[in-house]
């Protein structure tokens, strides 16, 4: 399906690459695979927002959600200082589908149930009208911007960026690297992201509550299960959001 939702920046110059190596949480170099998965953090490692790099000729492109791609442009043009570097919103279709990849798409970096983007004319026919995008990431733990990853709140290994391809540990600094190496180096989270079996329904954001303390938020659901931001040293079997029943099965 053509996405309508997404903003394009072209990054174009001689300093493109290096601009955005300083800056972005994944390795630029892996554009010669394909699609990048990264996102831009705060000086102090909260996430900011999430976007792909897209190899473009001499250029590269930024495929961010519209709603924050203007923000993610100011940031950008902060950053830019003197350097040999060109932003300009970019107007083409992105496309987004299942199945057999088309020629010229490229595989979703995150999870190979995500399926393929495209970029530019031609792809639409490609792409299907019905998959529900909401019971993939459900299924696999990948959470959304605006949803599950809240800018200037969520750190982005508890939001499974290691998981996704989202973060490199050995590319060298970016902004935000120091406290993001800090939490790799942990022994263990104590909180992040989770799938969790769910009977009834409650709001995206319901708190949950196992035995009246604080367990964490019940976030997309989709066929009785659902994306959870949990506590895990709270997180058990039989919490409740709201009016639905919440269960945290442990992966073996």
């Amino acid at each position: 399906m053509s996405d309508a939702k997404r903003m394009l920046i072209e990054v174009t110059g001689g300093d493109r690459v290096g601009f955005l190596q300083g800056l972005v949480t994944n390795d630029l170099e892996k554009l010669s695979d394909g699609l990048v998965y990264a996102a831009l953090l705060t000086p102090q490692g909260k996430f900011q927002v999430d976007f792909f790099l897209v190899p473009w000729g001499d250029a590269i492109l930024i495929d961010v959600a519209a709603d924050y791609g203007e923000a993610l442009m100011r940031r950008l043009t902060f950053y830019k200082l003197r350097a040999d570097v060109k932003l300009q919103e970019l107007t083409a279709d992105v496309t987004r589908g299942v199945g057999d990849m088309p020629n010229g798409a490229f595989a979703d970096p995150r999870h190979e149930a995500m399926g393929w983007r495209a970029y530019g004319p031609g792809f639409a026919f490609e792409a299907q009208t019905d998959v529900d995008w909401d019971a993939i990431r459900v299924a696999h733990c990948i959470p959304e911007i605006g949803v599950e990853l809240i800018p200037d709140d969520s750190f982005i290994l508890e939001m499974g960026f290691e998981r996704l391809d989202g973060v490199d540990f050995r590319k060298g600094c970016y902004v935000g690297q120091e406290v993001t190496a800090r939490m790799k180096h942990k022994t263990e989270l104590r909180k992040g992201l989770a799938v969790v079996k769910v009977d009834g329904a409650a709001p995206v954001g319901t708190p949950i509550d196992a035995h009246n303390k604080a367990a964490g938020t019940l976030y997309t659901q989709s066929g009785g299960h659902a994306i959870a931001y949990l506590r895990f040293d709270r997180a058990t079997e039989g919490m409740t959001a709201g009016d639905a029943r919440v269960d945290y099965i442990k992966e073996a």
